[in-house]
């Protein structure tokens, strides 16, 4: 019976290690590094000081590099996570070269490269592209008047672009429903499944301008007096741009919301906002009170920044050394083709 007893506890011990392995996660799926505000600060105390100095100085000489960067930051973080990726040109793959992203700004794109060149030069090659964007688009909303939020560092830079079905998940401005637009921030556990937070980063419209071709479909309703005239500027001239804040394009207020008030939104997108009824009571609220629409979007943007990361197994991350190509890839350089300023934040938010 000794025997059997201790060949019973040798077998139920077996049994234990084995359920013990198949329950332990396998040592490649380790927890990403923990972020933080201070993850720098030993590491590159300048940090913060470089890109504000050069944030302001960019916005001192041409205000409307402040939509570029809020508005890549968005369409960076929202397709997989903000890790820089829409920054990658060096690929056939790269996700500028797909349609939600053939506006992206060139020189909000050339500035945040531009500072990461400083930084490194600064500290050595420590902090990450992601990192860098983050912190140039929290100073641009400062910068234009808007408020100020933490901003979590630590983050490494992809390997390789998002995939295209990912990017194609961007709010498009020709969305007319607060569903579909609801649906989209919902999906993948993105974690911007509020209406608040649709409605208070759709508040990033409030510095950036847009392309006839990007509303057209509004223009060509003529269902108000708005659209009428936004149809009749752009039979004047196709190339114009079009301020989306039509009362104070060049600062970051509520603006955009008094303008909602009014009818006066640019895209169809938009003025899903005010004619929704789980949006509508949230844009009168912002239109009144500056306050309250600041201290939603510096939450939703924190919302916005802590969006899962997806990543192949084989892309763990690295700090890139030029924020347009891989470390293994040549040097790219975003040459400015076009004319067209930005739209501001995201196609509809």
């Amino acid at each position: 019976m000794g025997a059997v007893s201790r060949m019973s506890a040798a077998c139920a011990l077996a049994v234990v290690a084995v359920l013990l392995l198949i329950s332990s996660p396998p040592a490649a799926a380790a927890a990403a590094p923990e972020l933080s505000v201070d993850f720098h600060a030993a590491s590159c105390p300048q940090l913060q000081h470089i890109v504000s100095y050069y944030v302001e100085d960019a916005l001192q000489r041409e205000i409307a590099i402040a939509a570029g960067l809020i508005r890549i930051f968005f369409h960076d973080c929202f397709p997989q996570g903000c890790d820089a990726s829409v920054y990658l040109n060096d690929t056939a793959a790269s996700e500028l070269r797909m349609p939600p992203n053939l506006s992206l700004q060139p020189k909000a794109l050339q500035l945040v490269e531009d500072i990461r060149a400083k930084v490194h030069a600064a500290c050595g090659p420590t902090v990450s592209c992601a990192d860098i964007s983050a912190l140039a688009t929290r100073d641009a909303v400062v910068v234009s008047g808007g408020p100020s939020y933490d901003v979590l560092l630590g983050r490494k830079d992809s390997l390789a672009p998002a995939r295209e079905e990912l990017v194609l998940e961007l709010p498009s401005p020709r969305s007319s429903t607060i569903k579909e637009l609801l649906d989209g921030f919902k999906n993948r556990s993105r974690g911007l499944g509020e209406p608040a937070d649709l409605v208070a980063l759709s508040g990033g419209h409030t510095v950036g301008k847009a392309s006839c071709g990007t509303f057209q479909d509004r223009a060509d309703r003529q269902e108000d007096t708005f659209s009428k005239k936004l149809k009749a500027n752009c039979s004047r001239d196709s190339r114009r741009l079009q301020n989306l804040d039509v009362i104070t394009p060049d600062a970051f207020d509520n603006g955009y919301y008094i303008a909602l008030t009014y009818n006066q939104g640019v895209f169809t997108s938009d003025m899903a906002l005010i004619k929704d009824p789980q949006t509508r009571p949230i844009v009168r609220q912002y239109a009144q009170d500056k306050a309250a629409f600041f201290n939603q979007f510096a939450k939703s943007m924190v919302k916005l920044s802590n969006v899962p990361t997806l990543r192949l197994d084989d892309n763990n991350g690295e700090i890139r050394r030029n924020c347009f190509a891989s470390n293994k890839a040549p040097r790219v350089v975003v040459q400015d083709t076009t004319d067209d300023e930005d739209e501001g934040f995201a196609a509809s938010a």
